[in-house]
């Protein structure tokens, strides 16, 4: 049986000579590139399970990367850069990124990001989706905590799906916004911020301290 392959870009050769040990202890198997040019020939050819992606490229930007996989595929993209921008992060999120990790980072973390990243790829859009103790019926329009129904608007259970369904990835408010209430109101982000704070009434164990809907901050938000 192959290993899952991850398609590492970085035009820095001590993060190759870094992450090629972590992720084989992972056990994946890893090819590199350190342009563009050569990310687009190796995710066309080698079908990797995901893909760790720096911005800053020699040949052109990173979110050109993410551009034209995105016309092609929906493999896993997670961004390792040290832009640190909300505006970076943003844009290579709403390009189609899964996640966003600042360099320096941690392994830890960015394997925990990865796999969230590839769960996510192999979920279905239907079914009975679950994050602790609280489960969406998808077909059902029903959502429960602790086993007990929770009664939601339409447009809680649809801000609630969607971040179901991106379920460890980071999703934008234009991204959210855009899904809910269509690409005329991305930029009211106000119906975001009333939205999530009656979810997190209803569904966290202290909405002043929440656990699974958590904010990204200028960003967005992520669903644990």
């Amino acid at each position: 049986m192959s290993l899952p392959t991850i398609l590492v870009v970085d035009d820095e050769i001590a993060i190759h000579r870094f992450l090629r040990p972590v992720l084989t202890a992972e056990g994946y198997r890893v090819v590199q590139a350190m342009t563009g040019t050569d990310a687009l020939k190796l995710a066309a050819g080698e079908d990797p399970a995901a893909i760790v992606l720096d911005l800053g490229l020699p040949d052109f930007d990173g979110k050109e990367v993410i551009q034209r996989i995105r016309k092609v595929s929906q493999v896993p993209i997670v961004v390792l850069s040290a832009r640190d921008r909300e505006a970076e992060k943003v844009r290579a999120l709403d390009l189609g990124a899964d996640d966003y990790v600042e360099k320096p980072f941690g392994v830890g973390e960015l394997m925990a990001r990865l796999r969230a990243a590839m769960r996510h790829a192999k979920a279905t859009g239907g079914g009975v989706l679950v994050s602790g103790d609280v489960s969406v019926d998808v077909a059902a329009h029903v959502v429960r905590k602790g086993g007990r129904e929770v009664r939601l608007t339409r447009r809680e259970f649809d801000v609630l799906l969607a971040l179901f369904r991106n379920a460890g990835r980071v999703v934008t408010h234009t991204h959210l916004l855009r899904e809910v209430w269509g690409s005329a109101n991305e930029g009211n982000t106000q119906y975001l911020r009333v939205y999530v704070g009656q979810l997190r009434q209803k569904l966290e164990d202290d909405p002043a301290a929440p656990r699974l809907i958590l904010t990204e901050p200028g960003i967005g938000y992520r669903l644990v």
